[in-house]
Formats: structure tokens, sequence, C-alpha cells
């Protein structure tokens, strides 16, 4: 998923040959540039999204094609995750501390110990 002028020559090497083993491979690491490109990018090219869709669709991958087919019925999600710089990183962090407080808590005590060591816990 690195960026491929980050990939060392061995990784380079590897992928190459791999996809030249797999054309299905090649196109579908093809499709994953160009979307990390534009998640990447934040691009708002709206027409870009749907041409890469309409491309995937064609594609004879099953997979892809219930990727492509699905994006769409979020596609109000998709473009806002395109577009704006908002996320929801920090809220997802909270809930992984929190989880992890509660797991190292389970059967050791009740809730006024758990709601008293995450109120506390950095």
């Amino acid at each position: 998923m690195r960026r491929p002028e980050q990939l060392t020559d061995t990784e380079r090497k590897c992928l190459d040959e791999l996809c030249e083993r797999s054309p299905a491979l090649a196109t579908t690491t093809q499709y994953a540039r160009h979307l990390a490109a534009m998640v990447r990018e934040r691009r708002s090219e709206h027409l870009a999204l749907d041409v890469r869709l309409a491309d995937v669709r064609l594609d004879g991958q099953r997979e892809l094609r219930t990727l492509a087919v699905g994006i769409p019925r979020d596609r109000a999600a998709v473009l806002a995750a395109l577009t704006t710089t908002f996320t929801s990183g920090a809220v997802e962090g909270n809930v992984t501390r929190i989880k992890l407080l509660k797991r190292q808590m389970h059967g050791r005590a009740n809730f006024d110990l758990l709601r008293r060591r995450i109120l506390l816990s950095p």
C-alpha cells in the first residue's frame, strides 16, 4: 500500500514479478494505487471517481465488481471522505483505549471502579 516511489528495489522487483504472473493482481494494484492517490490528495473530482468505478465494474474480477457496486450506495459518505479533512481518529483512539481498559478489568471489579479508571487514565 506504500507509494510506488517509496518501495525498496527488492519490494518493487517482487511486486513486478507477482504482477507479471497474475494479471488480476496487476489490475488490482493499479486500482488500489489510484484510490490511494484520490484519498491522499483529497481530490473532489466526482467524475474521476465515477470513471474509476465504471472501469472496475467492467473488469472481470468479481470481488472488485462487488466493491464498485457497493460504493455508490454510500456515495455521500465516500465523497465526504475524499473531500473533507475531518476524521474520527481521535474518537476511535479513545474507544480503543476504553476497550483495552475494560478487557484488563474484566471480572475484577464493578462498574464504578472501571468508570474511575477510564476517567483517570491518560
